[in-house]
């Protein structure tokens, strides 16, 4: 298929408005396609390419000031992080903060002696990575070295055949999951000898294990030696890499099995809350919403008197506002100097509330037709921290734009006297030391 791409079958094209109607005929006649998949842009066609604007032109003035990634309290550069993970979670917010150390995790697990496995998944992860570096030492190093790869990642196909070929030849166990559903889990898990048992060390994220994204995409990433969430990450990998039957998890939620009915009984328990009187409230932050019977949740939980904070940073097919139906909804979306990327699910819960994170944006592909994973934010310290986070995306009066109940996007205005709030300018400010 790789080899056959650049001779695909036509299905879109785009032409200036102002392009004369002989030359549209004549191009689309050229393509072999239908009126309806000729698109006339009243303004740029091929907005990748102004990508290149920023390089050509000398005004500093005009650019993003450089920032240095901050790090979590407790995890310096010589730190032993099995040592750290043992004492307490940690939570790694990209791009605010470094991806270095789940590099420094799979660097020290490769030359742990007391580390006999390392397993993970790999959906992107760019060219000369030092995450497929790790990797391949550890297997050198004769780790039992599982890797996951997702060879359909969109546009990353090519680049994810030759990684594969790299770690069988350094003698990893390469394996493509599961015939017909796309792993787009974010998982590592880390197999160590202590004391003559075994622990595990996890991370799950909510976005690619890649070094150059992680410096422009909001992410989250989780770090624990939890006992049961390192059974859960196992038996997941176990899944994928036989044909053994569904895992009884323990604490995470995954897809296709158990995420979109998690996710819904989530929403009906903040419903049967606010029917009783009791607090109840959802804030969701993902990159889509499509999902039909996530968006009637919603709009139920809304006729029940719960209020739903969406930010969803793509396509909504959700309408906020409407009268007896979302009237308790609000929608917004924040564009920035960083692509949002983190998918995070807060349930107000009668006062115990619970932060849940994930790879799975709220779409039928990911909620039923991919393999994915959500996992519980269970550290009331890092629990509140997020929510602190998702409190000033709600504030954001900058970049920040409104879903109306027609369907369009209003940008938030603010008074003379009301303090600018910038939900990334915020962030970047308070993760730049040392959290």
């Amino acid at each position: 298929e790789l080899t056959l791409r650049n001779y695909g079958d036509e299905v879109r094209l785009e032409i200036a408005h102002n392009c004369p109607e002989d030359m549209v005929e004549f191009l689309r006649n050229e393509c072999a396609m239908e009126s309806d998949n000729v698109y006339l842009v009243n303004g740029p066609v091929n907005l990748s390419r102004i990508q290149a604007v920023s390089s050509l032109v000398d005004r500093p003035d005009l650019k993003f000031k450089p920032f240095s990634q901050g790090r979590p309290a407790g995890l310096s550069t010589d730190t032993d992080i099995f040592a750290a993970l043992r004492k307490q979670d940690m939570l790694l917010h990209h791009p605010y903060q470094s991806f270095t150390p789940i590099i420094e995790l799979l660097k020290q697990a490769a030359t742990d002696t007391s580390v006999l496995a390392i397993k993970q998944t790999l959906y992107r992860t760019g060219a000369k990575s030092p995450i497929v570096d790790a990797l391949v030492s550890a297997a050198q190093a004769g780790k039992e070295v599982t890797v996951v790869i997702e060879l359909r990642a969109r546009f990353d196909e090519e680049a994810n055949v030759a990684l594969a070929a790299r770690l069988q030849e350094a003698g990893a166990h390469v394996v493509y999951g599961i015939v017909g559903y796309k792993t787009h889990a974010k998982m590592m898990l880390v197999l160590r000898r202590e004391n003559g048992k075994l622990r595990r060390y996890a991370h799950l994220g909510t976005g690619n294990y890649h070094r150059s994204t992680s410096r422009i995409y909001t992410d989250y990433g989780l770090l624990t030696s939890d006992k049961q969430i390192g059974e859960d990450v196992n038996n997941l990998f176990i899944q994928l890499t036989s044909l053994g039957k569904i895992p009884q998890m323990h604490k995470l939620l995954h897809a296709p099995f158990t995420l979109h009915e998690g996710l819904l009984n989530k929403i009906a328990r903040e419903i049967e809350h606010a029917e009783a009187g009791k607090p109840a409230h959802i804030i969701v932050k993902v990159n889509a919403l499509v999902e039909q019977e996530i968006i009637q949740a919603f709009y139920r939980a809304s006729m029940a008197g719960v209020k739903v904070d969406l930010i969803v940073r793509g396509i909504c097919c959700l309408k906020p506002g409407v009268k007896g139906l979302s009237e308790n909804i609000k929608v917004r979306s924040i564009i920035g100097r960083f692509l949002e990327h983190t998918r995070v699910f807060f349930f107000e819960n009668d006062g115990s509330p619970e932060v849940w994170a994930g790879s799975a944006d709220l779409m039928k592909r990911n909620l039923l037709r991919r393999v994915e994973t959500c996992f519980p934010i269970e550290s009331k310290k890092l629990r509140e921290r997020i929510i602190d986070d998702l409190n000033v995306y709600l504030s954001d009066n900058t970049q920040a734009w409104l879903l109306n109940e027609d369907g369009r996007y209003t940008r938030t205005t603010r008074s003379d006297n009301e303090d600018v709030i910038s939900a990334q300018t915020t962030l970047l400010e308070l993760m730049a030391k040392t959290y």
